[in-house]
């Protein structure tokens, strides 16, 4: 298979997280959307890499990998705590946490 399909591919994963970060509230569907759009960049970083016979993308994927792992545990940890004190998983809601 040519690379231009794998980049056609992380490129349609992408727009679908963006468009889920636009438009959905709940705060479980936005984090997964983001979650998508990492994944589709580390699509095209793993498609480079094997386009130029380097191991410097793949590298890269791995760290990405690594930081979205803690992301999803602070993340997480942040929904949760929103979602105890106003029982629901509304992004609007983290507007009220101010105080």
């Amino acid at each position: 298979m040519s690379p231009e399909y794998y980049l056609i591919l992380a490129a349609a994963l992408f727009c679908i997280g963006a468009v889920g970060v636009l438009v959905r509230r709940n705060s479980i569907v936005v984090f997964m959307c983001v979650e998508l759009m990492l994944n589709a960049g580390n699509l095209t970083l793993v498609t480079f890499a094997r386009t130029t016979g380097t191991i410097d993308g793949q590298v890269m994927a791995f760290f990405v990998m690594a930081v979205a792992a803690a992301e999803v545990v602070v993340g997480l940890a942040i929904i949760m705590s929103i979602y105890r004190s106003r029982r629901s998983a509304s992004v609007d809601d983290a507007n009220l946490l101010k105080a």
